[in-house]
């Protein structure tokens, strides 16, 4: 019986290498936090606290051609404990010139291309609101189809050196209704430079975005902005600020809510400080933006938001750390503080990550 075990074993091995392709090469990564969170409002509930707890795990999936193509693709099976079901990534394919193309769920070009401002790590903070518009990050307008591309650039390209730059466009309406807008068309151009000053690491990114909608009572566009930002690195000091602006339509869930919106300007800054195992880490976030009352109205009252947040982070072990962080936020809606959205939070916990 053994043998006879042994045989078909060895039968289905060569069947299966003469029949199907080998699969490509995969690996994982994902991170767990578990930890405790307090929100304290400026209205007029009581503080409340409670665990925290987060997960994340995906699967990157790539594969080289003979003429050295690199394929990529991967596989998120959870992302920060939102319940949804697995989330395919589009395709990648890196070239080798060092340039790459992305397809399906490109993204934009811009965002792409944005230095990345520092800012505190952590689950604090006061929870917002679906009717308060005020942009809080520079990528606050990042819309675009899931059919579409992004082309990146080499390292160094047009042989300056530290430059990149990218392009993106996408099309295909998603369907659009009398009070919803989804959208059709995108397209972005980004860039950065890196260069170094004496002994820092100067950092500079932006570009801009344009998506349109066909929805028929929509005045803005989907989306029309612009964002810049730029980081100094200096031994185990960071430093940056980032600026956007632009209009929008604020698409939300309950059709009724979705609004124009004119006049948005966004300003981030932060500072990280790396000591042996201990990072310092604290960002400023200050946006405003007119919006409507209704979905075809001329947006005249002010949104309003400020978050000034701090964290400090220890490393217990490899691919272990402790985290402290503390936030103050405030929204203004239509010119008038928003109480039970604006306060102060706190949260203690780990990060575990593999």
């Amino acid at each position: 019986m053994k043998k006879e075990l042994l045989i078909a074993s060895a039968l289905a091995g060569t069947v299966g290498l003469a029949g199907v392709a080998e699969a490509a090469t995969a690996s994982y990564s994902g991170h767990v936090r578990n930890g405790v969170k307090s929100t304290d409002t400026d209205g007029t509930a009581d503080a409340t606290w409670g665990v925290s707890q987060q997960g994340s795990f995906s699967v990157s999936i790539s594969e080289t051609t003979d003429s050295g193509i690199k394929i990529s693709t991967g596989l998120g099976l959870a992302d920060e404990g939102t319940g949804s079901d697995a989330d395919s990534s589009g395709l990648t394919l890196t070239f080798t010139d060092g340039s790459k193309l992305d397809v399906f769920e490109a993204g934009n070009a811009y965002a792409t291309h944005l230095a990345s401002v520092p800012g505190a790590t952590g689950e604090q903070g006061v929870a917002g609101s679906t009717t308060i518009n005020a942009p809080s990050s520079l990528t606050w307008a990042n819309k675009s189809s899931k059919v579409g591309f992004e082309w990146h650039s080499a390292a160094d390209a047009l042989d300056i050196e530290g430059f990149k730059f990218g392009i993106s466009a996408s099309a295909g309406d998603d369907g659009d209704a009398t009070s919803t807008s989804s959208v059709e068309t995108a397209y972005s151009v980004g860039a950065s430079y890196v260069t170094t000053a004496g002994d820092s690491t100067v950092t500079i990114g932006g570009g801009f975005v344009n998506a349109d909608d066909s929805a028929a009572k929509s005045i803005n566009a989907a989306a029309e902005s612009w964002a810049i930002s730029a980081t100094a690195a200096t031994g185990d000091l960071t430093v940056g600020a980032g600026l956007s602006g632009g209009s929008a339509v604020h698409n939300k869930t309950n059709a009724a809510q979705t609004e124009e919106i004119d006049g948005a300007e966004v300003l981030t800054a932060g500072v990280k400080y790396v000591s042996g195992d201990i990072t310092f880490a604290l960002g400023h976030v200050s946006g405003s933006g007119a919006d409507t009352a209704t979905f075809d109205g001329n947006p005249t009252a002010d949104d309003a938001y400020t978050s000034t947040d701090a964290s400090v982070s220890y490393v217990i072990a490899s691919g272990v750390s402790g985290i402290l962080g503390y936030s103050d936020r405030q929204r203004d809606q239509d010119g008038t503080t928003s109480t039970d959205h604006s306060g102060t939070g706190w949260y203690i916990g780990a990060l575990v990550s593999f």
